[in-house]
């Protein structure tokens, strides 16, 4: 199934031929130009009968879509771990509103809370709802193989970074995704109105219609309960559970 997004050339049995210029993943509704038409129209892609412009059906309804980035994330750190690149890291936690989920990859020093970064190579779920790339020049819905080239070639400096080992990270990102693809994602951060810092880490639906996860119970990275002092993870009460402030602060 051909990916889609914004700039996909589209055909409606009444319109004929169009432009997508914005897609809500969540919803499957898409708003695309016809011709000459200045104003845009909104279309429902499990309804509307939307096709590719070689005719082939948009069937949005047939699987529930990514409402975030976070599970591609992982098969791409994972597939560079494996490589040789255990310099790699993932942090994601939630936006303010918990309606959607961050990711930042860094390279180099394993410190979560004073993180480099580098343009690309961070973003949002609310984004990618209506635009599914990760932002360093690749295409929606690229393979993880050719995410990892694309990377590679959008900022080699970067990625040179991240050689070398760190194999209590990596072992331990492998047993995460082993448990959790391609479903569900892990997240850094929680509700503090819950309570403590929870004794497991916390883990997330990549899309909707999943059930809740019952899998085994996963630990928290290496090196995270040194983050705080007090009685350990579960009883902490001094560790916030947030990042330090970043360049989406300021978003709600």
């Amino acid at each position: 199934m051909k990916s889609v997004a914004p700039g996909t050339v589209i055909f409606h049995r009444h319109r004929g031929y169009g432009v997508i210029t914005a897609v809500n993943l969540l919803t499957g509704w898409i708003s695309a130009r016809f011709g000459s038409e200045v104003r845009t129209l909104d279309l429902n892609l499990g309804s509307d009968e939307v096709q590719h412009a070689d005719g082939e059906p948009i069937l949005f309804r047939r699987r529930s879509p990514d409402r975030m980035p976070h599970a591609r994330l992982m098969a791409l750190v994972r597939e560079l771990h494996r490589a040789g690149y255990q310099r790699l890291y993932l942090y994601s936690w939630p936006r303010p509103s918990g309606l959607h989920w961050r990711w930042h990859l860094f390279t180099g020093q394993r410190n979560w809370m004073e993180r480099p970064w580098r343009e690309g190579w961070y973003g949002s779920g609310s984004d990618y709802n209506f635009n599914p790339v990760l932002g360093w020049g690749d295409a929606p819905g690229e393979a993880t193989e050719q995410l990892v080239r694309t990377l590679a070639k959008f900022d080699p400096q970067g990625l040179a970074q991240a050689l070398g080992r760190d194999d209590d990270h990596s072992e331990w990102f492998e047993r995460v995704c082993a448990a959790l693809l391609p479903d569900y994602a892990f997240t850094l951060g929680w509700d503090r109105r819950d309570g403590a810092v929870p004794a497991t880490l916390p883990v997330i639906a990549v899309r909707r219609g999943v059930p809740a996860y019952d899998g085994p119970a996963l630990p928290w990275p290496p090196g995270w309960a040194r983050l705080w002092s007090g009685a350990g993870v579960a009883g902490s009460t001094r560790f916030s559970g947030l990042p330090v402030r970043t360049p989406f602060d300021t978003a709600p």
